[in-house]
């Protein structure tokens, strides 16, 4: 259950200087000297607050535009942040990752930025768009597998026989430190935020977020969103089962993660106020709003987190409100179809909980 009661809520004590080391993947620190590398080659991205978007939320709400990256992402900072971190004879075996598009972007981007090799996985019928992009920036893009969690098994094999550095969307904390960096930006910017909403496909930006809000503004309660037909971490998150499920299409791709990732889900359960589900309509109809209000283009991981503070509108009365608009990589048509007002193209499916089989996942 979702508690509205903001002002008891306490997720942590309110000691502003909370120790969070040695219980999470990375430390407020490391975090900070990520920041301190991300600013090397990245301004500061916007932070807006509209009144229009706030009547369509009904508080206060400001938006981290992470979609103004050259990449149009957020996952740039990981990706820089990481190959920053690497030794020479890492760099020199050549980096392999799965992706659906974003991280692969970043790291393709930071690894030309480096000189080193880049070979990167996506699932069969991945957005061409994104593809495209990856392959631009130098990375050599392969198909493998019906979805994310299948292309990341196929990655490891690769890495494995080729003795390259495999690098796991949601495991390294190099990664996750360098998403954190968003939080001290919005923390600088936004002061104190009653409520705070982040995506979560593989947990990547909730968790290294949630580790700098929990030590610097305890009292801002946590959601981490997801999209109905990808609920993996989502029920994994309520029931401590960290079993796969069952992934159908959706317009939130990057959301699409079948094997909750346990790195990155046990900072959730200990910070998140909740976990909340968005459906394919509530996500299309977010796309519509940050293009109506705030005139910015969001692809559906991205909407996601608007989508669950439209729902939860009574309970954000009166707030101040953090959202993330993690990115922009949506393609021509998907983008066209969302802002008709046309219905989604992907139903809801009952997807009781189940294991899928015992494979090996990519971890």
């Amino acid at each position: 259950m979702l508690s509205t009661d903001f002002q008891t809520a306490d997720l942590c004590n309110e000691n502003p200087d909370a120790d969070v080391e040695g219980v999470f993947p990375v430390s407020l620190d490391e975090v900070r000297r990520a920041h301190r590398v991300v600013m090397e080659h990245l301004p500061p991205t916007p932070l807006v607050s509209h009144p229009l978007l706030g009547q369509r939320v009904g508080c206060e709400v400001f938006v981290k535009l992470e979609n103004t990256h050259d990449i149009g992402s957020f996952k740039i900072r990981g990706g820089l942040n990481l190959l920053a971190g690497m030794s020479e004879a890492e760099k020199a075996r050549g980096l392999v990752t799965a992706t659906r598009g974003n991280h692969g972007q970043s790291l393709a981007k930071a690894a030309a930025m480096h000189g080193v090799r880049c070979t990167i996985f996506v699932p069969g019928g991945n957005n061409a768009h994104k593809n495209a992009a990856m392959a631009a920036l130098g990375a050599e893009v392969i198909e493998a597998g019906h979805d994310f969690d299948a292309a990341m098994v196929t990655a490891e094999q690769f890495a494995r026989s080729q003795g390259a550095r495999l690098v796991h969307p949601a495991r390294e904390p190099a990664l996750i430190a360098g998403v954190g960096t968003i939080a001290l930006e919005m923390l600088a910017e936004a002061g104190h935020l009653d409520a705070l909403f982040l995506p979560v496909g593989g947990g990547s930006i909730a968790a290294g977020m949630s580790i700098v809000f929990k030590a610097l503004s305890p009292r801002t309660r946590i959601y981490g969103v997801q999209a109905e037909n990808a609920p993996a971490m989502h029920h994994a998150w309520h029931n401590g089962e960290e079993r796969p499920h069952a992934v159908t299409e959706t317009i939130a791709d990057g959301l699409a993660v079948r094997v909750p990732v346990d790195t990155t889900l046990n900072v959730l359960r200990d910070l998140l106020e909740g976990m909340v589900l968005v459906s394919e309509e509530a996500i299309q109809e977010a796309i519509r709003c940050y293009a109506s209000t705030i005139h910015h283009m969001a692809e559906g991981a991205a909407a996601a987190p608007l989508a669950a503070a439209m729902t939860m509108r009574r309970e954000l009365a009166g707030k101040r409100v953090g959202l993330v608009l993690t990115g922009g990589n949506i393609d021509t048509e998907t983008l066209v179809h969302a802002l008709s007002g046309a219905a989604p193209r992907h139903v809801p499916q009952a997807m009781p909980m189940f294991p899928i089989g015992e494979l090996s996942y990519g971890y």
